[in-house]
């Protein structure tokens, strides 16, 4: 252990990634024994949810802790831990173990990345041998297209590869800084989280106890704490987000209007006209034929 998350001859050195090990692993009715690894380990909960407990040693204090789907824990190197699932379970993970190297490499070493992003050299040097964190889901996206990576290519590290765990550090990184010294259960983070599952998921018919869900709250309590820190309620935002992507879809692209409706979650064509009407006050055939109409005149070109 190096007293904090990684090591800080990282900002030193040009280091850049070396990967040990990573795999998927369904995990049910098991309890490991104490254990450590040489190096640094990612542990992410794709489904379920399982506990954690860091064993205490002369530098910190036991700990234990149930890491939930969406969540995952960065544990430094030599830091003895274990994995217990029990009635919390099962537990799907993605383990990911890593340290950094000095070898020739196309691609920004972590002192670089930390000398032009002060999230990252933030998170280099966290005074704590472990990070618990709630992913909106970027980091398993770049988790899940490393590891395939390194299948295609035997575990080497390529350009590819090298980019996508750039990638995935900078993301850590910036969850880390957004967190804050309050932890990850702030108001600020959770009303985030729920933006970005609305943005990644408007085309669907999803509703608030989906977005709640998503976010692991109560709907009324995720309602409450959206509205007081938003000003607006989290139908009248995804609404809002609902229109302003017909309305791009409309100006920009040739796709039907009678399909608009599918392309951002609202199931009824009636429903959808209504709706658009009321946010724009016209029918999204009246808007199509404006903007058409407004492109035309910018040209110069009438029709005889």
């Amino acid at each position: 252990m190096s007293g904090t998350l990684f090591k800080r001859e990282w900002l030193v050195g040009d280091l850049h990634p070396h990967v040990f090990a990573y795999y998927f692993k369904q995990w049910a009715d098991y309890t490991m024994t104490f254990h450590t690894h040489d190096a640094i380990e990612i542990m992410y909960v794709i489904s379920g949810s399982c506990g954690i407990e860091i064993e205490a040693t002369s530098a910190a204090a036991a700990c234990e802790m149930t890491l939930k789907k969406g969540e995952f824990i960065i544990l430094d190197a030599n830091v003895p831990h274990r994995l217990i699932v029990d009635e919390r379970g099962p537990c799907r993970m993605l383990n990911v173990e890593f340290d950094f190297r000095e070898r020739p490499a196309a691609f920004p070493s972590m002192r670089q990345l930390a000398l032009e992003d002060e999230f990252v050299a933030e998170l280099i040097t966290e005074p704590s041998s472990y990070l618990l964190l709630r992913d909106p889901s970027e980091v398993y996206q770049v988790l899940k297209s490393l590891v395939l990576e390194l299948d295609s290519r035997g575990k080497s590290i390529n350009l590819k590869a090298e980019l996508l765990f750039a990638q995935l550090i900078l993301a850590i990184a910036r969850l880390h800084g957004e967190s804050g010294a309050q932890g990850i259960n702030t108001v600020e983070l959770y009303v985030k989280q729920a933006i970005e599952y609305m943005h990644h998921n408007y085309d669907r018919d999803i509703q608030v106890k989906d977005i709640a869900a998503a976010v692991s709250l109560h709907p009324g309590y995720l309602h409450r704490i959206f509205r007081a820190h938003y000003g607006k309620t989290l139908t009248g935002y995804l609404t809002e987000l609902r229109m302003e992507k017909a309305k791009m879809l409309l100006r920009e692209t040739d796709v039907a209007i009678a399909d608009i409706c599918d392309y951002v979650g609202v199931g009824s064509r009636q429903y959808f006209h209504a709706m658009f009407k009321k946010y724009t006050n016209q029918t999204p055939i009246a808007y199509r034929n404006a903007v058409d109409t407004q492109i035309l005149d910018s040209r110069g070109l009438t029709f005889e």
